[in-house]
């Protein structure tokens, strides 16, 4: 069943950790700058879900959080245009859009080959060119 775990310490395992399943780590916090330090306080950076009314917080906090894909006001929401990866300890490296199809190419240049250009046998300038 889907469980919320409340009222631990920020270096308690389940908030150090990564979980996987319907559980929910959540905490208290006094101030914006007190709840990214508390998120970006771990080695892991999957993914990080922002919640709240005011959508200049959203925007000022989100750059903020070290994550893979945040989301504002939601969870889980993905498209496939969007590269996907988490950073630090979290994933290997990115999938989807055009970061993730880079992992699958070998760059390579294929120049035009250039017409020959035939050497000038002219007299040149009157005077010729002053090369000093």
């Amino acid at each position: 069943p889907p469980t919320l775990i409340t009222g631990l310490h920020p270096a308690d395992p389940l908030m150090q950790e990564e979980v996987f399943g319907p559980v929910l780590v959540a905490t208290t916090f006094r101030t914006p700058a007190e709840a990214v330090e508390l998120a970006n306080n771990t080695r892991y950076g999957l993914a990080a879900s922002l919640w709240t009314e005011n959508v200049n917080l959203a925007l000022d906090i989100a750059p903020q959080l070290a994550a893979g894909v945040i989301w504002v006001n939601a969870t889980n929401l993905f498209d496939a245009a969007a590269p996907f990866g988490g950073i630090r300890e979290s994933g290997f490296g990115r999938e989807g859009g055009w970061e993730g199809l880079a992992a699958y190419l070998k760059p390579a240049t294929k120049a035009k080959a250039l017409k020959p250009i035939a050497a000038y046998t002219g007299s040149g300038v009157e005077g010729g060119i002053d090369r000093t």
